[in-house]
């Protein structure tokens, strides 16, 4: 195991530590799926990946993980939601979702664009009174494969 996966699972560990919830066998096996996955994926997707994780066991550890602050659910047009592991534990980006099949890809934007994203958002919250905490951006669209 790797000094950033090491750190990943400290991370879970600590999270449902917190909440006094156990890090488990099948909750370390999903965190490192998701970990392992370069964007969101569905549960049926998930568990293609871990084969020995059982459906309702493995949801119900999702919305555990989701309540600790471990895993993300972003939702999309599709029939599944997609769950990825939180956004402090991977690096920030957004995602460029599908409207008509709802695939979700991780998109990185250039740090200046960010920055200046960074900085409307943050005017636009303060001029509200609004305390900012962050962004999430869902570019939507049709990707290669539904354009045809």
């Amino acid at each position: 195991m790797t000094a950033a996966s090491d750190e990943l699972h400290g991370a879970a560990a600590a999270r449902l530590g917190d909440r006094e919830q156990r890090y488990t066998t099948n909750r370390r096996a999903i965190v490192a799926a998701l970990a392992a996955h370069t964007a969101p994926v569905t549960l049926p997707e998930l568990l293609r990946t871990k084969p020995g994780l059982s459906q309702s066991s493995t949801y119900r550890n999702l919305a555990t993980l989701e309540d600790a602050g471990v895993v993300r659910r972003v939702v999309s047009s599709g029939e599944h939601a997609h769950f990825e592991l939180a956004e402090d534990l991977t690096g920030h980006h957004h995602h460029l979702v599908c409207v008509d099949c709802g695939t979700i890809e991780d998109v990185t934007l250039d740090p200046a664009l960010e920055r200046s994203l960074d900085g409307a958002f943050a005017a636009a919250a303060a001029a509200r009174g609004f305390e900012l905490g962050g962004h999430s951006i869902d570019i939507e669209g049709r990707c290669r494969a539904c354009r045809g």
